[in-house]
């Protein structure tokens, strides 16, 4: 798992809280998509040496009124009665539970549920660990948003930080492809001529989607790949590379034209 060191430093710190004197039972990760939150939950699980237990939130929620706080009360006495207390229990975007219910105009529903989960999560054993994640935290109760003993953002990701990582997913992703080669600085250049760098869960898939479907006789085919993903398969423009400083073998492995036809077309641009 890569995370920021900002990011990272508060993950040892939480675990060795909850290893330590000080009792952290409840936490949440927030922020967007693809920042490792879910991930992050299971190393913690790894680091703790504890099973980790993921909630099915399809399985709770129910449009019959008042089924869903039923079924959050089974699960919690299904948790407090576990043979081992030592376990980690995620509950992998929470929202779905506690802010879009079946019928959004009920809020009387969802403030039952709320209540429910709440009433709940203060009754569970210390020995277990409630991780929670979501994308919507500025929409939780705030009552909710107390019993939380620790609250961590993964909103902390710098452009910096996104390019190193990124590299460090290709570095370890390559490795499993004999037929393709790493261009770490044409990798960079095109992350670095983004507006933003997409975040790790996103850049891993389109990591892989570009590996996957290279021509295996061209070794920096993923490249172009990884650019028409980048861009909506829009064919790129040979002057617009120029101008964002790509150099004519770059262009020519994101065009597949060869570097002489580049040449040609640049001078005659000048030319003109």
């Amino acid at each position: 798992l890569i995370l920021p060191d900002v990011i990272s430093e508060d993950i040892i710190g939480l675990v060795r809280a909850i290893n330590g004197a000080i009792k952290i039972s409840t936490v949440i990760f927030y922020g967007a998509p693809g920042t490792g939150k879910t991930e992050t939950a299971h190393q913690v699980a790894r680091l703790l040496n504890r099973d980790i237990l993921s909630v099915r939130m399809e399985e709770l929620i129910d449009s019959h009124l008042g089924q869903t706080s039923k079924n959050i009360i089974d699960l919690f006495d299904e948790i407090n009665h576990l043979a081992s207390q030592k376990v980690v229990v995620l509950f992998d975007e929470l929202d779905a539970l506690v802010l879009n219910r079946i019928n959004n105009n009920d809020l009387r529903e969802m403030g039952r549920v709320t209540s429910t989960f709440i009433k709940e999560l203060d009754a569970i054993s210390k020995d277990v660990l409630v991780i929670a994640t979501t994308n919507l935290i500025d929409s939780f109760d705030k009552a909710l948003l107390r019993r939380f003993d620790a609250k961590i953002s993964f909103n902390r990701y710098t452009k910096a930080d996104l390019l190193d990582i990124s590299v460090s997913l290709l570095q370890a992703y390559i490795k499993q492809v004999n037929t393709s080669k790493v261009d770490t600085r044409l990798f960079k250049k095109i992350l670095n001529n983004l507006g933003s760098v997409p975040y790790p869960g996103e850049m891993l898939q389109l990591i892989k989607i570009s590996l996957a479907f290279a021509d295996e006789s061209n070794e920096y085919d993923y490249l172009r790949r990884l650019y028409l993903e980048l861009h909506n398969n829009q064919t790129p423009n040979i002057n617009e590379l120029t101008a964002q400083g790509y150099t004519t073998r770059e262009i020519e492995i994101i065009t597949h034209i060869p570097k002489s036809s580049v040449s040609r077309k640049l001078r005659g641009k000048k030319d003109e």
